[in-house]
């Protein structure tokens, strides 16, 4: 017959292991949710079109889940054999989606499942009373768990309170001398074990905290003059390396001076173009705004300007890494030839910038592991030529390239110095 001593230690550690599999479960389940928001997010809403389609209906659209498979795991290819694929790569030119060979056929239903779970904009999901109610809901289970961890704690007290007074009862009427119980206050055994979980619970929420340090995915400070890259960089076609002249030479994409805007502002004094809006929905003056430049410039309108009265205009910056994070611009868009788009978004498409993804190590990673780097005719790659070699004999499939990664992009010392 088991004692209930030995009942007791049962529940004790049944408790703890119950504990440690929600906490264990709560960090690391990958569901359709976790996957969406780690590899889609970035470009891609359930109900509207960002950098990518909306994913909303996507099935629809796809009507072969094989097809999504391949699509995801390796756009670039899966489009030379679908023209519906061909069209979309086409349409958002010449942003390129990014294939995620990691992903398993699994992950890729469970992120198409959660998108069919997320209602669309003005409707409310069946029994919500309110479209928070979603939120509310997600945190449920973790409710739960607390509230099951906290009744098997208090049974499992209560369990070893009755054990060690049946021992006591036991040993009086058969005449043993009984030793006082040690109350679980001052019981080392269970002072320990809730030190362990309390160091354990400590130690994750602590490290998930310090992951997030620094990061600013979204971030959009008001800046001195209201500048609107979907004028410039949108509607008049202006050339990004035309004001962020270092991007091409340099490791910085310099923030444009005041002699580059007034490059076209001293002719230009008066905004003609659709009606601006701040974030919030405000109406912006475009005139006013080019008035707020002039005087940055020192400039009066229809007088010669005197480039030397000019102050600098006082961004805010938007995008930083951290001091210990090397970066450089133009091995990136020179000799990577990657679009600015891939790292800012849509940035012609936007009236104030905001930081597109959260720049994080996983994020620039997962990139440099999926990438091709731009081999043909980039003197800059003519030292790899074992891979030019094996490309052009074959023994590397030419559809699927050299990735940043085997050229060392994932090497530590590359970006950490």
């Amino acid at each position: 017959m088991i004692s209930f001593r030995r009942l007791a230690k049962i529940s004790v550690t049944g408790t703890i292991l119950f504990l440690s599999f929600s906490l264990g479960t709560s960090a690391n389940a990958q569901d359709g949710k976790t996957l969406f928001q780690t590899n889609c997010a970035s470009c891609h809403a359930v109900n509207k079109k960002v950098t990518g389609p909306a994913l909303a209906g996507v099935e629809d659209r796809w009507p072969d889940r094989k097809k999504l498979h391949a699509w995801v795991k390796n756009p670039a290819g899966f489009a030379k054999t679908d023209a519906y694929a061909a069209n979309l790569i086409k349409e958002y030119s010449p942003t390129l989606m990014t294939a995620f060979s990691a992903l398993a056929d699994k992950d890729i239903d469970a992120i198409l499942d959660y998108v069919k779970t997320v209602p669309a904009p003005g409707t409310e999901a069946a029994g919500a009373a309110n479209p928070g109610d979603a939120k509310s809901a997600e945190g449920d289970n973790t409710l739960l768990f607390g509230v099951l961890t906290l009744i098997l704690a208090v049974v499992s007290l209560t369990l070893l309170q009755v054990n060690a007074n049946l021992k006591k009862l036991a040993d009086d009427r058969e005449g043993h001398a009984s030793v006082e119980p040690v109350p679980f206050w001052k019981n080392k055994s269970y002072i320990a074990m809730l030190t362990v979980v309390l160091f354990v619970a400590g130690g994750y929420l602590t490290s998930k905290g310090a992951m997030g340090l620094g990061r600013s995915k979204n971030y959009q400070p008001v800046q001195p003059i209201f500048y609107s890259h979907k004028v410039h960089a949108g509607i008049n076609q202006i050339n990004c390396q035309y004001c962020h002249i270092g991007v091409y030479q340099g490791k910085q994409a310099t923030i444009p001076s005041v002699n580059i805007c007034m490059n076209c502002h001293q002719a230009i004094n008066e905004y003609k173009g659709p009606k601006l809006y701040t974030e919030d929905g405000a109406e912006v003056n475009g005139t006013e705004q080019i008035k707020e430049l002039y005087k940055y410039a020192g400039y009066e309108d229809g007088k010669p300007w005197d480039a030397s009265k000019a102050k600098p205009i006082e961004w805010a910056r938007i995008h930083n890494l951290p001091d210990h994070v090397y970066f450089n611009h133009s091995q990136h868009v020179k000799a990577g030839q990657v679009q600015c788009q891939t790292c800012h978004g849509e940035i012609q498409k936007m009236d104030e910038v905001k930081q597109f993804t959260d720049l994080s190590m996983g994020w620039c990673i997962n990139c440099h592991r999926e990438t091709k780097v731009q081999f043909k005719d980039n003197g800059f790659y003519s030292i790899y030529e074992k891979y030019h070699q094996d490309l052009k004999s074959g023994k590397i499939d030419s559809t699927k390239g050299i990735t940043v990664e085997k050229i060392g992009g994932t090497e530590c010392q590359k970006c950490h110095y």
